[in-house]
């Protein structure tokens, strides 16, 4: 940045201005601002003032025991610390970029279809970014911030910021072959309200609040530990079950049918990650996601 050039133009801060500014409102004491800055406490001082004077108000209170900022500082501080903050972030990207994104990545999947979108990305990012490397891991909801750096699965999941949707597909009822369901064009989830819904104890979506009858209670069905075993349940006659219709590519079975339920919303899978676990390996990858 330009120094100031005073007088009646325009003043512009310098680097030095900027970064004594910064860091006072953030430590709000003159000795660990200049510890902080490697710069005498002296400097730190006279740097702030010659701030106050040209810009004709007070930015700091300060007494022998406090350091506070006045409003007209607070003012400055707020406008001043994005574009700071933007800066930063620029000249890392652009200096990750000139050396090559290097390391580990830790990623989940809950789902065959969550499997195929992870392995499909983490085929382009490594060709993309040949020094980094992907540990794949099939996964339970339930163990996704443990260990992991980021997960593939249909949100919500409590505690986990999401990314961007990487595919959106449309429910369809799994019910068995000679269900009376089974000859129906479509059906809406109001059949949910007399038909036993069989459940996944760690299900990758959160059936209830996506595809509960508007008109009552699902009626419960029996529980299953996995995905085929919920598909054997249906082709036993023991309930239905709602499903991505990505099902019948990757799980299907001649004693199963799946008739679409079109009043849903679409099952949305995305990247998610544990709260303030992004990383810069991590955002290379949804970037490219």
């Amino acid at each position: 940045m330009r120094p100031a050039t005073g007088g009646g133009g325009t003043d512009v801060l310098d680097r030095n201005e900027i970064e004594v500014l910064l860091t006072l409102a953030e430590q709000l004491h003159v000795g660990r601002t200049a510890e902080r800055l490697h710069l005498p406490s002296a400097r730190v001082t006279r740097i702030i003032q010659r701030l106050e004077r040209r810009i004709g108000a007070s930015l700091f209170v300060r007494n022998s025991r406090v350091v506070g900022l006045t409003p007209v500082g607070a003012r400055l501080v707020g406008d001043l610390a994005p574009h700071v903050a933007g800066i930063e972030a620029a000249v890392r990207r652009a200096v990750e970029a000139s050396r090559g994104i290097r390391g580990t990545l830790r990623a989940g999947f809950a789902g065959a279809v969550a499997g195929r979108l992870l392995l499909g990305a983490v085929a382009t990012f490594n060709d993309r970014h040949p020094g980094c490397t992907v540990h794949v891991h099939e996964t339970r909801i339930a163990d996704a911030a443990h260990g992991l750096d980021f997960l593939i699965t249909a949100p919500p999941v409590d505690g986990m910021r999401v990314g961007p949707v990487l595919l959106a597909e449309p429910w369809v009822l799994a019910v068995a072959r000679g269900h009376p369901l089974a000859a129906r064009a479509e059906v809406t989830r109001d059949v949910l309200i007399n038909h036993p819904v069989i459940r996944l104890r760690d299900g990758a979506v959160e059936e209830s609040r996506i595809y509960r009858p508007p008109a009552g209670s699902m009626r419960r069905g029996p529980e299953a530990g996995t995905f085929p075993e919920a598909l054997a349940l249906v082709a036993a006659g023991r309930g239905v079950f709602p499903v991505g219709e990505q099902a019948a590519r990757f799980s299907p079975r001649p004693d199963v049918v799946l008739v679409p339920m079109p009043d849903l919303p679409p099952v949305r899978w995305a990247t998610v990650w544990p709260a303030g676990g992004e990383s810069a390996l991590l955002r290379a990858f949804l970037d490219l996601a």
